[in-house]
């Protein structure tokens, strides 16, 4: 318990200390005018409160992601904190902040269009494509997650038959990802969704009260770092890196920062709304670590019970209801459950704008909204239906999303790492260039050694994240003495 209270306060020090010094070295300007402002068109484009943009911010990026991928990552042990404080200050929030405000320096752009325009046309086209793929694919991670869920929670009403109570939901689910990604961003997202993250937040709250109620015994970080769950297939480096995402560092952000970067009214306001989500949503992460840890490792084993230990929904569900009573359990499971929701529409929405911004479709119109939606929602059905039909047709989909998600935040971290030598000159490019080799080597070498990509054999992991370090790094500098060559 003592390395999650010091887990906790270094992620609060992080946003005042860390995030103050990435806001400087961006330079927020207050007398600018954002693209709310600029290019106000009642749909996309809408002014909203900073504390409003924050709290939907936070939902959109939650996702399922700092809870079933911290769940799944605590099987690592104790290390999993340090990549969620870590990665969170020194990565993820700095990938969400930049992201967030250079687009709001260009009037709103998605992820392909600022790719673009600092790795190239090329990048920029690889990247469409790619984002799409990812977006598609959160939208039918996050229908199935929370219908699974919801199917739990209900399937009394079916005799028990959870199956059915699960296609049930999966249909209400979709339907309402159709009409929320159509409608303006003011009509549901700005309405509810903030009444959803409170849930969110009373959820994590309530947890980490059970936690400091309970004081497991779970593992310290001084006990060990090593791989806890008894599988050499599966090393800390670089899976330990791809299963906890969202509560780390996620490509997915930088898909829904320009979101909100169209409805913030100040630059100022990047700061709380862009860093501060990401903070947040690594605190939500760590206390699902530290829950976890304790029916892993810490003696809770037989609370849970057998049938949860390989399910991330079921302990969602079992834990919430175990720990915080009925109401509670039920208050704290809604939670869990929008976030998933949120974050699929939202992500189905980043799609038609990207797809719309690549082929200059205004979406004022609503016929040209439907003639994006469709084809969109026809593909992501087709998955959800693959996920169900095939056993492990969901575990196939979400380790490919794992895997796209973070090399999505690779390239953004690149892009960033441009912007920065461009723009700010002398050293500061170094606080996305560290990360982005990291990056790198992670998404690299998880694809080389995983089932679904080259299958080599996970013992060279150390020595291929090495190598691809030390590649990038050494291209970047050799791109970086040439530009300079050039300018002299």
């Amino acid at each position: 318990m003592f390395s999650f209270i010091i887990s906790l306060v270094l992620l609060v020090a992080g946003y005042f200390l860390y995030g103050r010094f990435v806001e400087r070295v961006f330079g927020p300007d207050p007398a600018r005018k954002t693209p709310a402002l600029e290019k106000a068109d009642g749909v996309d484009f809408i002014k909203m409160p900073s504390w409003k943009v924050f709290m939907i911010q936070f939902l959109n990026i939650a996702g399922t992601g700092p809870i079933f991928g911290a769940i799944m990552g605590a099987k690592f042990g104790p290390a999993s904190y340090l990549w969620i404080v870590f990665g969170c200050i020194f990565a993820g929030a700095v990938h969400d902040y930049f992201t967030g405000m250079l687009s709001v320096r260009n009037g709103g752009a998605g992820l392909p269009e600022l790719v673009g325009k600092y790795l190239g046309r090329g990048t920029r086209a690889v990247l469409l494509v790619f984002t799409v793929f990812l977006l598609v694919m959160v939208g039918s991670v996050f229908v199935y997650s929370p219908a699974s869920i919801l199917g739990d929670m209900t399937s009394g009403w079916f005799g028990g038959n959870r199956e059915a109570a699960i296609l049930l939901w999966l249909g209400i689910v979709f339907a309402y990802f159709l009409f929320a990604t159509l409608l303006p961003v003011d009509k549901i997202i700005g309405k509810i969704y903030p009444l959803f993250a409170f849930a969110l937040l009373f959820m994590a709250f309530a947890l980490m009260i059970g936690l400091f109620v309970k004081w497991p015994a779970i593992p310290e970080v001084w006990d060990g770092l090593g791989n806890r769950t008894g599988n050499a297939a599966t090393p800390i480096f670089p899976c330990l890196f791809i299963t906890i995402a969202c509560g780390a560092i996620s490509g997915f952000h930088a898909t829904q920062s320009p979101l909100m970067a169209r409805c913030m009214e100040n630059e100022k306001s990047g700061r709380p709304i862009f860093y501060g989500a990401m903070i947040t949503e690594g605190i939500v992460a760590l206390i699902w670590a530290a829950v976890s840890s304790y029916f892993f490792f810490g003696g809770g084993q037989a609370e849970l019970g057998a049938e949860g230990i390989g399910d991330a929904p079921r302990i969602v569900n079992l834990v919430s209801k175990g720990w915080l009573g009925i109401a509670g359990g039920i208050l704290a499971i809604l939670g869990v459950v929008a976030a998933p929701i949120t974050s699929g529409d939202t992500a189905l929405r980043s799609a038609r704008l990207i797809i719309a911004d690549a082929f200059k479709m205004e979406q004022k119109t609503v016929w040209k909204r439907f003639v994006i939606c469709i084809p969109l929602f026809v593909v992501t059905g087709l998955l959800v239906w693959f996920s169900i039909r095939d056993k492990d047709g969901f575990e196939l989909i979400w380790r490919y999303f794992g895997w796209s998600n973070q090399t999505i935040a690779t390239f953004m971290l690149w892009a960033i790492t441009v912007y920065l030598v461009r723009a700010r000159g002398k050293q500061w490019y170094l606080i996305t260039f560290l990360p982005a080799c990291f990056m790198t080597a992670v998404v690299t070498t998880y694809i080389s050694i995983a089932k679904i990509g080259f299958n080599v054999p996970a013992a060279l992991s150390p020595w291929l994240g090495l190598g691809v370090f030390l590649l990038s790094g050494g291209l970047f500098y050799l791109w970086y003495f040439l530009k300079r060559s050039n300018n002299k």
